[in-house]
């Protein structure tokens, strides 16, 4: 009786770093920390993967300021500055570029809580615990306290009339 031996498995083959960083730029922009720390697994050593990393940014792509721009656009429609800074920092962006888009998020935080806020809530709250209910879930999508209570205010002051 002959034996059959089990049908090969499919095997992805395995990508050399250079392929796996184009692999993942392509799929969205890549600050160099998370690029970095995607791909410190699968490099002989540090030292290439920091030849790889100058390589991309030299050839422009790899760049911390368009995955920033990239990332605030994602972000805004649902989240507030203090939290959209704080997925920055998280993604190693440096402080100079976090300000920069912080500052242009800070001239219209006030509307997009409004927008957050109107998805959320179809109606005014009523009581102080519901006026406080909507407060904290600004905050805890990254507004400020102030732009959380002006939001709720001017939608009590509003239904109100």
């Amino acid at each position: 009786m002959e034996r059959h031996s089990p049908p090969p498995s499919k095997r992805k083959t395995e990508l050399a770093p250079r392929g796996r960083a184009l692999r993942l730029l392509a799929r969205r922009e890549h600050t160099r920390l998370e690029l970095e720390r995607k791909l410190a697994a699968h490099v002989e050593s540090p030292a290439e993967l920091q030849a790889l990393l100058d390589d991309f940014t030299a050839r422009g792509w790899l760049s911390d300021a368009r995955a920033v721009d990239q990332l605030v656009q994602a972000k805004r429609g649902r989240f507030g500055a203090a939290r959209i800074r704080q997925v920055l920092i998280d993604k190693g962006v440096s402080g100079e570029l976090i300000a920069s888009a912080l500052a242009n998020l800070k001239d219209t935080e006030l509307d997009a809580a409004r927008v957050v806020w109107a998805r959320k809530f179809k109606a005014a709250p009523l009581t102080a615990a519901e006026r406080a209910r909507h407060i904290r879930f600004l905050q805890s999508r990254g507004f400020s306290v102030e732009v959380a209570m002006r939001v709720v205010r001017r939608v009590v002051r509003d239904d109100g009339e």
